[in-house]
């Protein structure tokens, strides 16, 4: 069957039109559908099943949306209250899996996009795990761990009625790290009477994998080396950006170091550090103390070490080969994908979710930039929370070592299959539109299985 691309750009909009008037306001979604359905329409229209069965509409329209309201205590004894949710999207190939966010940006459309993202990074990784995301816009900065702690547990008296080891998975996200994933757990184990994995990102005393922490950001880097060595490429000599501080750009950070690669950069909601010196295993050491115990901010580390810092700047400013966004959503848009071109950036490769807006993707795409997008190339993270369930369903515990060999066989496997679907005929690989087949395929296939559920 013949299309051309003006059929399949008018069946794009139309769809878009219709997403979005049962949709409304919702930007951050739309535009993650947007991205997605540009690549994947034109198998659907040749394949007469899709349209029957309605696949692309079942596939962006969430299984259910959980919304709840969160009342707790702070340490004056005033009421508090923050709303919640839980979008549990698509389980056609295993329990919905996602992590929790909690920050004063969260609504319910960027947890829509992040569950829908999320249903085909976890079909890349190759574990039967569904697509889901929560979270609240309770923010964890500058509350006592007492009021985090009642906070979660006034949220888990709630949430534990629509999760559980075989039926949805939550892990941590931006705001929900060690602390409140140990009090989460432990409420919901005092809820149900049962010590389960539930949650993965759990510490390493309750159940908790070896990598997990790293896992995120090693991952990115382990799919960057597939993605140069497929151009006769490598890490040696390369300088590198890194947006963000916390857990995916600093380990992202501490894996190009160990690859050969210099980064020059990091950033947090303040501005961004440029040290041209690089940014070395010592240095990072002082990030993790800064960020991770004394919750900092980074330009500190320019007081510390005398580099530059940009206030309310991001890092693409600055010239290098490779740029790993590993900060939050939108955070490299169209003018800053220009200056990354104009400064001779020959790869990007997204630590976080959805960091490059659709029109600094196009950029890329325009101009030869090897892209590897975040459903892909993040999927690290939730990878390893898979190992973790097969951990905690086992009773055991694999060594370090041994994780990590897993987590490199996973991201070189998410490659090949990006390779697999995402090769033009002139040699070089599409990797959006490889990550977004390869997960339509895999998804789509189960969802005809299972009839119309």
């Amino acid at each position: 069957m013949v299309i051309n691309d003006q059929e399949v750009q008018e069946a794009v909009d139309q769809f878009m039109a219709g997403l979005k008037r049962r949709n409304p306001g919702e930007h951050e979604f739309h535009q993650a559908v947007e991205e997605w359905v540009e690549t994947v329409m034109p198998v659907a229209m040749r394949n007469p099943e899709c349209d029957r069965n309605q696949i692309l509409e079942r596939m962006t329209e969430p299984d259910r949306i959980v919304i709840f309201r969160v009342t707790w205590e702070d340490d004056d004894g005033h009421a508090r209250v923050n709303r919640a949710w839980r979008v549990q999207f698509n389980n056609s190939i295993g329990p919905y899996k996602g992590g929790m966010r909690f920050h004063p940006t969260v609504t319910q459309s960027v947890l829509k996009f992040l569950g829908f993202e999320q249903c085909f990074k976890n079909a890349l990784t190759g574990l039967p795990m569904g697509g889901a995301k929560g979270g609240s816009n309770f923010n964890p900065k500058g509350k006592s761990d007492r009021e985090v702690m009642r906070f979660t547990q006034s949220l888990m008296k709630e949430l534990h009625r629509h999760i559980g080891e075989h039926t949805d998975v939550p892990a941590g996200d931006i705001g929900v790290g060690a602390r409140e994933l140990g009090y989460m757990f432990g409420e919901y184990k005092r809820l149900e009477n049962e010590f389960t994995g539930v949650l993965t990102g759990k510490g390493l005393t309750f159940g908790g994998s070896l990598v997990r922490t790293e896992a995120t950001g090693y991952g990115a880097v382990y799919f960057g080396r597939h993605l140069l060595e497929q151009v006769g490429d490598g890490y040696d000599g390369k300088t590198a950006l890194v947006s963000g501080s916390g857990n995916v750009a600093i380990y992202a950070v501490e894996k190009l170091n160990e690859l050969g690669a210099k980064v020059v950069t990091l950033s947090d909601s303040g501005g961004t550090i440029y040290d041209k010196d690089g940014i070395d295993a010592e240095k990072l050491a002082f990030v993790k103390d800064l960020k991770e115990v004394r919750r900092g901010r980074i330009s500190e580390y320019a007081d510390e070490y005398g580099c530059e810092y940009f206030e309310d700047a991001r890092p693409w400013g600055v010239q290098a080969d490779l740029a790993f966004p590993c900060a939050t959503q939108n955070e490299l848009d169209e003018d800053d994908a220009k200056q990354l071109v104009d400064n001779g950036c020959m790869a990007v490769v997204e630590g976080a979710n959805m960091p490059t807006t659709l029109a600094g993707l196009h950029v890329f795409e325009q101009a030869g930039v090897h892209f590897a997008p975040g459903k892909a190339a993040n999927a690290g993270g939730v990878a390893v929370s898979g190992l973790e369930q097969s951990q905690n369903s086992l009773r055991i515990s694999w060594d370090a070592e041994e994780v990590d060999k897993r987590l490199k066989g996973i991201m070189s496997d998410i490659h090949d299959q990006c390779v697999h679907y995402g090769e033009r005929d002139d040699g070089t690989v599409d990797y959006v539109s490889g990550a977004n087949l390869a997960g339509f395929n895999k998804i789509a296939q189960a969802m005809l299985s299972h009839g119309l559920v």
